[in-house]
């Protein structure tokens, strides 16, 4: 793509149509500028274009663009296309530090982020000029150029946060240091002191006071990982100007700054070292009354968010993303004091929340903020430990955490009229969700049809607070880690519950309320039978919320606990009633149909484990409508996207599993084409091993006539890839594979497909990669099958007992009983880099795995072995009856004593002997 005046005006053109809320106009645009987006000049033309364009729709929407294009190919992925040819990448860093800085401020932070996650790979090593280029900008004297560099240092910064301590990330941030520290501290005082000259100025005041802001964000992200050495000279300092600060009249103050000053004192107050800073009595009583009390209060700014943009307070308040409020500010204060001075803040604060409580006794209409602030401040006060999964795992002991529930939430959670007090309500139920396991179950039993009652509250908050309560208390595990809740104890509220929770999708705000959704696949999943009654008017919901969603899906957390509530309902139902299974088709598959002929991306993968876990349930034959289907899924636009491909394979599986014969009689040609795709997949790192499970399956159910044309074909294409490419994970996968073809076709036919490929192949397959590597292997299945299929090997391969190979019968057996007895040899070497299974490369779209769509574990050995160690010790038993005294000598003679004390008793324990 050359960088001309034509393809600008194309560019716009298309970037104009992405904007369209017509799916119809919109979807082409977006697929073209996907198809182009690897061509070179693609990033530059972007960035000129928001450079240069006169409409400033354009140039915003040529900024998010550019940005999302670094986010998903910067990244190179190993076994994977480089997507930004070299070029682009030079001249994209070279221009976007400048393009950056002066651009406005709305595509400056889109500029910033994209200069982030370039950061992320390639600095320091393949971008050392970045923090040269930064620091100079310092001197500018313009801080709309200082704050796009302080913000874009944040967002470079800011994930020192939260990686794990190592050699490698010190010396990355002792870098960054060098460089940037002297500089920060510099500017830091230079920005008070215009703060003092520009005393009366709030426009000045405010830019200056957004520098701050980040400053303190950037110096909490280069503190974070105790390196104390180059700031402890400064800290009290620090310390002081920031308690200072807090102290004025805050009301004053840009809330950013107040709450990130805050989050500086927290972040110091948790430290060992600092510890003294803290210990005046009168200090520490001054940072509890005029900073952390006033700032616990309800502002008129919570209030405004409470009411009118609700689903940006519950993502601030419930995710923990209220990191620059004020009120979360505060309440991590609490929690750093409380590290080391426990006792006398738990003191200070007791009185506080006496008072406020009676405050609001007098006048409850009045002064609700008052009992608002109190239940944070209990809150704060009593959660020493806590994780999203479990609420607090760790309470202060000084807390009555049962008494303030009993007195203090249920009151208003019992008051008829849900939609009263809502703050207080939210608060309630918040406090449930918090302390839940810290109130005893009675209690909380007690809660749970007020929750339930709660989901029709007007309130967006309230009723998704309600929702987020009971997935979580539906999830609680008891003693035995069962759940805490039966089904049976939640069956007297089951009709009221589901009704409700629908309803609360019709709610205004809440059509794609992801909370509700959890809620809904969490109650299904803890009552089981108990909504079976209800399915047929459920599934129908859920399949008219899914073809509405599907025209624009916007909510991925909501659309996967969608598809996981579908997943439940089939699994329920199928599981008392199998033949129920028509019934989820004729519902599901008109919506499935629309979503694959549109190419909705996001839900192709959901729509093929669904169609998996449909197609399992029927116990015989694949009907029609799945075969019609079947060649359309060997297409190779399909298996480009990595999200799709895990979903693919396990409904390749399933029709393979399910129709094999079908498939080999009325779809022959196909074969080609699945292993077509296998060796697609087999050619890359990343999804070498889902080529595996498909190979498995051809050959664990495809009639062995159908595949015979191609099996040395396979076996050259894994020889080919071993030479080239070896990694840990191949050479498991390829273990399993040759011992289920020997478990499938026998071990004379592994034998000879490997010597009719090259003479003696077979026992350098042997020599180099079973024997050494056999206990690389890891899985139950998986050891048994390569167990098995090495017993045949053992005992019902010829050429091992009369050929050159017999040199390698004992030492395989030694490396079986190994397989047995010793632990999983889980090393990897030095050189390679492993790619897990879990891993999904680059920033394509991700395969989101539906839990309850999940495949059983299949044991193709099942039926045929139950005990590896007894059936080994029985087929040498039966091969040492066919050639007597043999088996005992070569045993005796080159087992090491502790496998062969080992043999011995897998022997006593079949009860045989070796003749």
């Amino acid at each position: 793509m050359e960088l001309s005046d034509a393809n600008l005006q194309t560019l716009t053109e298309y970037l104009k149509k992405t904007l369209d809320p017509d799916p119809a106009i919109r979807r082409p645009a977006e697929k073209f500028l996907e198809s182009v987006e690897g061509n070179q000049n693609y990033p530059l033309l972007l960035l000129t274009l928001l450079e240069k364009s006169q409409d400033n729709v354009i140039k915003v929407c040529a900024s998010v663009t550019f940005k999302n294009y670094i986010k998903r190919n910067w990244r190179i992925v190993e076994d994977e296309p480089n997507k930004i040819c070299e070029a682009d990448r030079v001249a994209i860093k070279a221009n976007i530090v400048h393009l950056m800085l002066s651009s406005p401020e709305q595509i400056q932070k889109q500029l910033s982020d994209a200069i982030s996650i370039i950061g992320r790979e390639d600095f320091p090593q393949k971008w050392p000029d970045l923090l040269t280029e930064m620091v100079n900008r310092f001197q500018s004297g313009d801080f709309h150029v200082i704050n796009g560099v302080l913000r874009t240092a944040h967002s470079l910064f800011k994930r020192y946060r939260h990686e794990f301590k190592s050699n490698e990330l010190w010396t990355e941030i002792k870098l960054v240091l060098d460089a940037f520290a002297l500089p920060l501290t510099n500017l830091f005082k230079a920005t008070i002191e215009l703060c003092s000259t520009h005393a009366n100025d709030a426009s000045a005041l405010r830019i200056l006071f957004s520098s701050l802001i980040l400053i303190s964000k950037l110096f909490y992200s280069l503190n974070f990982q105790d390196l104390p050495e180059f700031f402890e000279d400064n800290m009290e300092t620090w310390m002081n100007n920031f308690h200072t600060l807090l102290t004025l009249d805050n009301k004053l103050l840009q809330t950013d700054l107040v709450s990130n000053a805050i989050q500086f004192l927290a972040s110091v107050c948790e430290r060992p070292h600092y510890k003294n800073l803290f210990e005046d009595q009168n200090t520490l009583t001054s940072i509890c009354e005029k900073v952390i009390v006033p700032n616990m209060e309800f502002r008129a700014a919570d209030e405004e968010a409470f009411e009118d943009n609700s689903e940006e307070y519950i993502r601030r308040d419930l995710e923990g993303s209220d990191i620059d409020t004020r009120r979360r500010a505060a309440c991590d204060l609490v929690r750093g004091l409380c590290k080391f001075f426990e006792g006398p803040v738990t003191g200070i604060f007791s009185g506080y929340v006496n008072s406020m409580l009676q405050e609001y006794a007098k006048n409850p209409s009045v002064n609700w903020k008052h009992k608002d602030a109190a239940i944070y401040l209990v809150t704060s006060l009593a959660s020493k430990a806590q994780t999203q999964k479990h609420g607090i795992t760790q309470a202060n002991e000084l807390v009555n955490l049962t008494e303030f529930f009993v007195n203090h939430i249920l009151p208003d959670l019992k008051s008829a009229n849900v939609n009263e007090f809502p703050v207080l309500k939210a608060d309630g139920i918040k406090y449930i969700m918090i302390f839940r396991n810290q109130v005893p179950k009675e209690h909380l039993l007690v809660s749970i049809p007020l929750l339930i009652s709660h989901l029709q509250a007007e309130s967006i908050v309230v009723h998704t607070y309600a929702a987020h309560a009971l997935e979580r208390l539906f999830t609680m595990r008891g003693p035995n880690s069962a759940t805490l809740f039966t089904a049976a104890e939640i069956a007297p509220f089951v009709e009221i519950l589901l009704t409700n929770l629908f309803k609360a999708l019709t709610l205004p705000g809440s059509s794609e309320n992801e909370y509700i959704m959890k809620a809904i696949m969490r109650s299904f999943s803890l009552l089981q039978e108990a909504i079976i009654p209800y399915i047929p008017t459920l599934i129908t919901q859920l399949t008219q919320k899914l073809l509405a969603v599907s025209k624009n899906p916007s909510k991925p957390h909501f659309n996967h606990y969608m598809f996981e509530a579908i997943c439940l309902s089939i699994r329920i139902t199928c599981k008392s009633n199998p033949a129920a299974v028509v019934n989820f088709e004729e519902a599901l598959f008109l919506v499935f149909t629309e979503i694959l002929q549109n190419d909705v991306q996001e839900f192709i993968p959901y729509v093929f484990q669904v169609m998996s876990l449909l197609l399992e349930t029927h116990k015989n034959d694949i009907p029609s409508t799945y075969m019609a289907l079947f060649p359309h899924l060997l297409q190779p636009v399909l298996w480009e996207r990595a999200g799709n491909i895990p979903a693919l394979v396990r409904l390749l599986q399933a029709f393979l599993e399910r129709g094999s014969n079908t498939i080999a009689s009325a779809a022959a040609d196909k074969i080609p084409g699945l292993l077509g795709v296998f060796q697609k997949l087999i050619a890359s790192k990343a999804n070498d091993h889902q080529g595996f499970y498909l190979l498995n399956s051809i050959i664990e159910h495809m009639p062995p006539e159908s595949v015979d044309q191609y099996r040395k074909q396979i076996f050259i294409l894994l020889f080919q890839r071993l030479q080239n490419s070896k990694t840990t994970k191949f050479i498991k996968s390829f273990l399993v594979f040759i011992n289920l073809y020997c478990i499938k076709y026998g071990a004379l036919a592994l034998q000879e497909i490997f010597d009719g490929i090259q003479p003696k192949m077979f026992g350098m397959v042997l020599e180099k990669i079973i024997i050494p590597e056999i206990q690389k292997v890891s899985g139950n299945v998986e050891k048994k099958i390569c167990a098995v299929g090495i017993t045949k090997l053992l005992t019902e391969c010829p050429p091992m007992m009369d050929t050159e190979y017999t040199k390698l019968w004992t030492p395989l057996l030694q490396s079986l009983i190994g397989l047995f007895e010793l632990p999983e040899d889980d090393t990897i070497p030095d050189e390679e880099h492993f790619i897990d299974i879990e891993d999904t490369p680059g920033y394509q779209t991700a395969f989101s795995q539906l839990a309850f769509a999940g495949k059983k574990e299949h044991d193709p050995v099942g039926q045929m072995v139950n005990n590896p160690k007894i059936h080994l010790a029985q087929s040498l038993h039966k091969l040492s009856t066919a050639c007597p005294g043999r088996v005992p000598s070569m045993v005796s003679t080159s087992l090491n004593a502790e496998a062969l004390q080992y043999l011995q008793g897998y022997l006593q324990a079949a009860s045989v002997t070796l003749l």
